[in-house]
C-alpha cells in the first residue's frame, strides 16, 4: 500500500510550534516514503470552525512548504459518520445513555470518595426498554457510547515501543453527544479508514486514545494503521507550551520575518538524536529524518535558539535564493550587496535597513572631539576607482596623518559612514557606499 499520512487540525484558531511539529514530521515521513500527505480538517464543530481558520492553517503549511497531497474538510462528509455510527449500534457496539453531566459528575466523585476509578459503570447499557421509554417520556436525550471489549490492546509504536493499555481501565467513550454532533474519535476512525491511512503520526497525548480507536477500526472491520506518538514540546523552563501564546503561532513567526526552513529545521529535529542544524533545503532534511531518532523525552523548545538558528540559515543563502524577496522589500542592491551585509543580518528583513544605510541619503554620526580628525580623513580619500582594498589603503593613510590606531581610529568613521556602531565589514560597503556619498558624509 502506498503509505499516508495525515495532518488534522480543528479549524478554530491558528496553529503554533506544537501543531506544525506533527506536520513537519507526517510531511517528511510521507516523502521519505514517497508516499501521500493529507491535509484533514477537523471541522465537525461548525459553531466554532470557520472558512478563515481554515485558510489561515493552508496559508501557514504553504509558507512552510509542507504543502498536502489532498484536502479533506469533516464538515462534508457527515453521510460516512452516519453511516458508520448506524453499523456500531445495529451491532450493539454503540449504546445509548441518558445520564445528564451533573449526574455522570456526581458518580465519578462518589467513585472517587470509595477510592475507586472514575469509570462509566455502564448504566446505559444495562436499561431495559421500559427504562428507556421512560427516561425518552421524561425528555431525556441520550448521548451514544462505545462498548469496550475491556481487554489488553498492544502495538509496536513506531516512538515510544511496545504499548499495551488495557481498555477494562477505561470508560466507554462518548462518540455521540447529545445534540446529535460528533466527538472527534468516529468522524476519525472513519476517514482513517476511508482514505487508507497505513501510519498515524501524532503527540503522545493521544497514546491512550489509540487503544480506543484500535476497537473501533477493528469494530467497523479495519485493521488499525501504525502508530507513532512523539513526545510533546516544552519550554526552555521545562513547562508545557501554551497553544493560547499567539507569540508561538506560526502566522506570529512568519510575520516577524522567521525564515520557514528555520521553523520546519527546528520542528525537525528537536527532541531528536540529531544536532539541531540549519537546513536550506527540505531534501537535507529528508536524508537524515528516521522516526527512530526521535526521543521519548519532551522536545525543549527555545525561541532563542531558533532564532539563532534563523540567523545561520540566513547567513547560508546564496543571492540567486534571496533576489525575489530582496526586491520585494527594496533591498536588492545586487550580488555584492548581498555579500556584503548578508553575514551580519538575524532577519532577511533587516537587508532593508542596509539598502538604507548604503544608497540612501543619511547623516552619520560624528563626536565633537572627533570632527578635526573626521575632517583630516575626508582630505585622504583615495581617488576612483575603488575595490575591497580601498579601505585598508584609506586607513593606513588616515593612521599615519593622525597618529590613530585600533577603535579610536575605526570607530569614528564607521559612525560617520553608517550611524551604526557594529555592522558588516567597511572593506565591502565602502565600495559600494561610492566616494561621492563617502565624502558627503564626512
Amino acid at each position: 500500500m502506498t503509505t499516508t499520512v495525515r495532518f488534522a487540525p480543528s479549524p478554530t484558531g491558528r496553529i503554533h510550534i506544537g501543531n506544525a511539529r506533527t506536520a513537519i514530521l507526517n510531511w517528511l515521513f510521507a516523502r521519505k516514503s514517497d508516499g501521500r500527505f493529507i491535509l484533514r480538517f477537523d471541522d465537525t464543530d461548525l459553531e466554532r470552525s470557520t472558512k478563515a481558520f481554515a485558510d489561515g492553517i493552508t496559508a501557514d503549511l504553504d509558507w512552510l512548504g509542507l504543502t498536502p497531497d489532498e484536502v479533506f474538510r469533516q464538515s462534508e462528509r457527515f453521510a460516512l459518520y452516519d453511516a458508520a455510527a448506524e453499523k456500531l449500534k445495529q451491532d450493539g457496539r454503540l449504546y445509548a445513555c441518558y445520564e445528564t453531566a451533573e449526574e455522570l459528575d456526581y458518580k465519578r466523585k462518589r467513585q472517587l470518595a470509595r477510592h475507586q476509578p472514575p469509570i462509566y459503570d455502564r448504566t446505559g447499557l444495562n436499561l431495559s426498554d421500559d427504562e428507556r421509554a421512560k427516561l425518552v417520556a421524561d425528555g431525556r436525550t441520550p448521548h451514544w457510547r462505545f462498548k469496550l471489549d475491556q481487554r489488553d490492546i498492544h502495538w509496536n509504536d513506531l516512538v515510544r515501543g511496545d504499548v499495551h493499555i488495557d481498555t477494562s481501565s477505561l470508560s466507554d467513550p462518548v462518540l455521540i453527544r447529545e445534540d446529535g454532533s460528533y466527538l472527534y474519535t468516529l468522524p476519525s476512525v472513519v476517514d482513517d479508514i476511508d482514505m487508507g491511512m497505513t501510519h498515524i503520526i501524532r503527540g503522545e497525548d493521544h497514546t491512550t486514545n489509540a487503544a480506543v480507536q484500535v476497537e473501533i477500526f477493528e469494530a467497523l472491520g479495519a485493521e488499525a494503521p501504525a502508530f507513532a506518538h512523539h513526545s510533546l514540546l516544552v519550554g526552555s523552563d521545562g513547562k508545557g507550551l501554551s497553544k493560547r501564546l499567539g507569540s508561538l503561532s506560526i502566522a506570529a513567526m512568519r510575520e516577524d520575518g522567521l525564515e520557514a526552513m528555520a521553523v520546519v529545521s527546528h520542528g525537525a529535529l528537536i527532541g531528536t538524536s540529531e544536532a539541531i542544524e540549519p537546513h536550506t533545503r527540505m531534501d537535507t532534511l529528508l536524508e537524515a529524518f528516521d522516526l527512530s531518532k526521535l526521543s521519548r523525552a519532551p522536545g525543549r523548545f527555545d525561541m532563542t535558539e531558533l532564532e539563532n538558528l534563523n540567523a545561520r540559515i540566513v547567513h547560508q543563502l546564496s543571492y540567486d535564493d534571496v533576489r525575489e524577496r530582496l526586491a520585494r522589500i527594496g533591498a536588492d542592491g545586487g550580488e555584492a550587496f548581498w555579500q556584503a551585509v548578508h553575514g551580519n543580518l538575524a532577519r532577511l528583513d533587516e537587508a532593508a535597513e542596509w539598502h538604507r544605510i548604503i544608497y540612501g541619503d543619511m547623516t552619520g554620526e560624528i563626536a565633537d572631539d572627533d570632527r578635526d580628525f573626521i575632517s583630516q580623513a575626508a582630505t585622504l580619500l583615495p581617488d576612483d576607482p575603488w575595490d575591497d582594498s580601498t579601505w585598508k589603503t584609506w586607513t593606513d593613510a588616515v593612521k599615519q596623518a593622525s597618529g590613530r590606531k585600533g577603535k579610536n581610529l575605526f570607530m569614528p568613521l564607521r559612525l560617520a559612514l553608517t550611524g551604526r556602531s557594529h555592522g558588516p565589514e567597511l572593506a565591502a560597503l565602502l565600495p559600494l557606499i561610492g566616494r561621492d556619498r563617502v565624502l558627503a558624509r564626512l
